[in-house]
C-alpha cells in the first residue's frame, strides 16, 4: 500500500512538473504568435505537442494509481489540487493564444482586403464619357 502511495506521489509530482512546463511553453507560445515569429512558433509547437502526449500518458497512469489508492496522503492531495490549478491555468493560457491567433488572421483579413481595394483603386480607368470604369492592366490598357 506505501509503495503505491509512493508511487502516486511520484507520478503527481512529475505530473505538477510537466504542466508547470506547458504553461512555460504556452506563455512563450503567446510571444511567437504575437511577434510573429514563424520558425520559432513551429518549433515550439513540436514541443508541446511532445509535451502533451507526455502528460496525458501520465494522467493514466495517476488516474489508475489513484483508484487503486485506498486514501490519498495529504502530500497527494495537495500535489493533486496543484496539479488541477496548473491545468486550468494551462486551459486560460490556451484560450488567449486561440484568441491573439483569431486576431492576428483578423488583422491579415483586413490588410488583404485593403490591398485588394487599393490595387482595384489603381486599375481603375475611365470610358470616353469620362466615367470610371474599373479595368485590368495589362497589355490592353490605352491612354
Amino acid at each position: 500500500m506505501t509503495e503505491q502511495m509512493s508511487n502516486l506521489e511520484q507520478a503527481l509530482s512529475k505530473q505538477v512538473e510537466q504542466l508547470s512546463t506547458l504553461a512555460l511553453l504556452l506563455e512563450k507560445e503567446l510571444q511567437l504568435i504575437s511577434s510573429r515569429e514563424a520558425e520559432s512558433l513551429m518549433r515550439l509547437l513540436d514541443e508541446k505537442s511532445v509535451l502533451l502526449e507526455a502528460i496525458q500518458t501520465l494522467d493514466g497512469q495517476v488516474e489508475q494509481l489513484i483508484n487503486a489508492a485506498q486514501e490519498m496522503t495529504e502530500k497527494e492531495e495537495a500535489l493533486l489540487d496543484k496539479a488541477k490549478s496548473l491545468l486550468d491555468d494551462c486551459k486560460y493560457r490556451t484560450q488567449i493564444n486561440q484568441k491573439a491567433v483569431e486576431q492576428g488572421q483578423l488583422r491579415l483579413t483586413h490588410l488583404r482586403n485593403l490591398m485588394m481595394e487599393l490595387r482595384a483603386k489603381e486599375s481603375l480607368t475611365y470610358d470616353k464619357k469620362g466615367k470610371p470604369k474599373g479595368g485590368t492592366l495589362g497589355s490592353g490598357v490605352s491612354a
